[in-house]
This record gives C-alpha cells, sequence and structure tokens, in this order.
C-alpha cells in the first residue's frame, strides 16, 4: 500500500509539475515545424473519440487517464480528435452528438472536451481539432444538409450500394447557403470556447496545435472544383479571423480528395493561411492491399503508398508548406480484430511510412510527421459483427466499420514497439 501511495504521489507531482511549465506552441517556418525555437517532429495518432470517452455520463475518465499516460509512454504526444458529431439519429453513426441539432449543444460532451484538453495540457501533449466531416458516420457535412432541407441523408450501410446517391447529395453541400452559414457558427461556437477546468481560451491555449476544417472534405467532381475552393477559403479565413495564435490545415487526403489529380489538390490549397497539407493513405480501401492475398500484395502496397508520399512532397515543395501523413492504416494479419494478433503486414507499412518521414527529417524535407489511424486504448470489438453500437467500448474504427480492423490497441506491441522507437529517434534531434 505504501508503494502504491508514493507511486500515485509521484505522478501527480509529475503531472503538477508538467502542467506549472509553460506548453510551447507550434508554429511553422517555410517547410518546418517548431515547438518553441526548436524544430518539432513526431508520431502521433488519430483519437477520434477522446471527447466521448471524458464524458461524464457516456465515457470513461479513468480509461481515458490511463490511456494519455499510455500514449505518453509510447512516445505519443500528437492526438487529431473530432470536436464532437452532429446530429446522431442514425445507426452506424456517431451517438450521442455533441451538435444533436443545428445549433444546439450536448452539455456533457462540451465538457468532455474541455476535461480531455486540460488533461492534455498537464502531459504536454497537443491536438489537432477538426471541426466536421466528409463522411456520414459523424454527421458532418451530410447532416447539416438533411437540417437545411435537401431530404433525408442516404447513409450507405442503411442502404446498400447507395455510395454514388451519397457522393452527390454531399455534393450539394458547397452550394448551400445555410448549410456553410450552420458550420461557420459551429467554427465561431468551438473557437469561442473557454475551457473549464484550466480557465483558458481555446484560441489561447498551446495545447492546439491546429484546428482542421474537417476529415477529408472533397470536391466530389471536376464541375465542384470553383464552388468547394470558394467554400474553403472562406472557411480557413473565417478560422484565421478567429485565431492568429494556431496553425490551420484542411484535413485533405490530398490526390484521393482532389478527383485523383494532384494539379487540383495544389490549386485548391493555394490560401496562405493554410499552415500546412495533409494527406491520407488507405491501401486495403483503395484496393492495393488484400488482406486473403497480403504476402503477394504487400510490395505493391509499399510502392504505391511511396508513389503517393512523392507526389504530395513535390506540391509541398512547390507550396512552401510542411506536410503530414495524417491518416494510415492497415488491418493485422487476415483482418484479425483482436489485440495481439500477427500484425506483420502493418508493422512493415508502418516502418515504411516512418521511415520516409524520417529520410525527409535528416533531409529538411517537407514531410515532418505521421499520424497513424489509430490508437484504440483499451477498446475491443465485442460483437460478431464487429461494429460499434452505443454503450460498447469505444475504439478508433468508426461506428460503421468492425471495431478493431485499424485500431492500434495497447496489445498490439510489436506496432507500438515501432511508434516509440521513431519518436525516441526524432525527439533526440
Amino acid at each position: 500500500m505504501k508503494n502504491r501511495l508514493l507511486k500515485t504521489l509521484g505522478l501527480a507531482l509529475i503531472f503538477s509539475t508538467m502542467s506549472c511549465q509553460a506548453q510551447e506552441r507550434i508554429t511553422v517556418k517555410e517547410t518546418q515545424f517548431y515547438k518553441g525555437d526548436k524544430p518539432y517532429s513526431y508520431i502521433g495518432t488519430n483519437y477520434w473519440y477522446g471527447s466521448m470517452l471524458a464524458s461524464k455520463k457516456i465515457g470513461d475518465r479513468k480509461r481515458l487517464l490511463r490511456e494519455l499516460d499510455f500514449m505518453k509512454k509510447n512516445g505519443i504526444d500528437n492526438l487529431r480528435i473530432l470536436v464532437g458529431a452532429d446530429g446522431g439519429k442514425y445507426d452506424f453513426t456517431v451517438r450521442p452528438a455533441l451538435q444533436y441539432e443545428q445549433g444546439k449543444y450536448d452539455a456533457d460532451l462540451l465538457d468532455g472536451l474541455d476535461f480531455l484538453m486540460n488533461e492534455m495540457r498537464k502531459r504536454n501533449m497537443y491536438a489537432v481539432l477538426y471541426l466536421t466531416n466528409n463522411w456520414e458516420w459523424s454527421g458532418g457535412m451530410s447532416q447539416y444538409l438533411e437540417w437545411n432541407g435537401k431530404g433525408a441523408i442516404p447513409v450507405p450501410n442503411i442502404a446498400p450500394n447507395t455510395w454514388p446517391q451519397f457522393m452527390s447529395y454531399t455534393e450539394q453541400f458547397h452550394s448551400c447557403e445555410p448549410c456553410m452559414e450552420g458550420l461557420n457558427n459551429h467554427v465561431k461556437f468551438i473557437m469561442g470556447r473557454t475551457n473549464a477546468y484550466s480557465k483558458k481560451k481555446y484560441t489561447e491555449d498551446n495545447t492546439i496545435m491546429a484546428w482542421q476544417v474537417g476529415n477529408e472534405p472533397r470536391t466530389f467532381t471536376p464541375e465542384n472544383e470553383a464552388k468547394f475552393t470558394v467554400w474553403l477559403n472562406n472557411i480557413v479565413d473565417l478560422m484565421d479571423s478567429l485565431d492568429k495564435n494556431h496553425l490551420i490545415s484542411t484535413g485533405s487526403e490530398g490526390k484521393n480528395s482532389s478527383n485523383d489529380s494532384m494539379e487540383m489538390f495544389e490549386r485548391t490549397h493555394q490560401n496562405p493561411n493554410i499552415d500546412y497539407l495533409t494527406m491520407h493513405i488507405w491501401p486495403k480501401n483503395w484496393n492495393w492491399f488484400k488482406a486473403d492475398n497480403a504476402e503477394a500484395t504487400i510490395p505493391a502496397t509499399i510502392e504505391n503508398a511511396g508513389k503517393y508520399i512523392d507526389d504530395h512532397i513535390k506540391v509541398a515543395n512547390n507550396l512552401k508548406r510542411p506536410i503530414i501523413i495524417e491518416e494510415f492504416g492497415l488491418p493485422r494479419e487476415n483482418e484479425n480484430l483482436n489485440a495481439g494478433a500477427s500484425s506483420i503486414y502493418r508493422d512493415q507499412f508502418y516502418n515504411y511510412i516512418f521511415g520516409r518521414v524520417a529520410e525527409s527529417i535528416a533531409s529538411k524535407g517537407p514531410l515532418q510527421a505521421a499520424n497513424f489511424w489509430g490508437y484504440g486504448g483499451e477498446g475491443k470489438a465485442v460483437n460478431a459483427t464487429g461494429k460499434w453500437n452505443p454503450g460498447e467500448p469505444l475504439t478508433t474504427d468508426p461506428p460503421q466499420e468492425p471495431q478493431g480492423l485499424n485500431s492500434v490497441f495497447n496489445g498490439d506491441k510489436s506496432t507500438l514497439e515501432i511508434v516509440k522507437r521513431y519518436n525516441l529517434e526524432f525527439n533526440k534531434k
């Protein structure tokens, strides 16, 4: 008991000391990130569910604190987090939603966001906060359309084979004035918030590395590029006007969000208020990697990823901005959903991605960081389908996907060892 008490007091002292230290702001100079006056590079993660886990009513704050400590122990100090979800009335979507009706917010989930940010501040961790979603799993743009009279969302997982209809439906967002205004109001509301725990204004809290427009905003069609670009510039400029202290990014997949056109990706990211670029890489979704033929398809997966990275580095050099691989993932062997199952191909892929970041850092290139998708901590799949239902443990896999498919759980030791090794290497520089 005495040793346990001493350990508890020791941890409390550490976090108390850390919280007294001034957290340094993350900035950009040319193609490099800086923490204070020192270069900042990292292997971070996606942790979209963090504020839900921090909720008093539906979350598990003890689990949250254990997971933050576990990540910090493994060198993970940069988390990409969803600022709530919208709507929350459909199956296969995040429930409950932060914004349950347009302009109306769940006070408990707002409190969860504040609690998460304050606990990250104590641990000198950094957040990238994204404010909407191109996809239906958290409401996002499609929910604004439904709220503003465009009809029911054609949720693909409810009505099979409706992806084309969903894409056409969501493309309307960039022409829907009340929808865009609704998102603008959400941006103003969140960015204007003061944290109930730290008493810091969000715009003055160095725990925030960056505000991000959303998750994977897409042009959808070449014909929609002009409307998309006007919308993107307007919302980026709004975010910049509200907060001069933090970085801004778009959350783009890169080429895959831009009708497979690198020229379109570059054109839509000309705005100087976009401080850094992003790309996402999903080999399984893009049919590079076949889990039932993993050994044969992993070489082409790595080759294709390399070309994708090279194309985006070229644009980053052209625009003189850093770039992050902020989403990438691969299943365990045979798509096993359980922590600790063989992850030989995932580990090969992670090693390649991290190696490319290390190579760029060494040569002072623009590729400066990566956030794997994602950290699932103590979560796990608890039903045969693997999909998530309210009340079940949260993982980093969205509700419509098999839970555990791309999650890195605490028990995935070989993968976490790779993450830790690269973070140690970056922190030495």
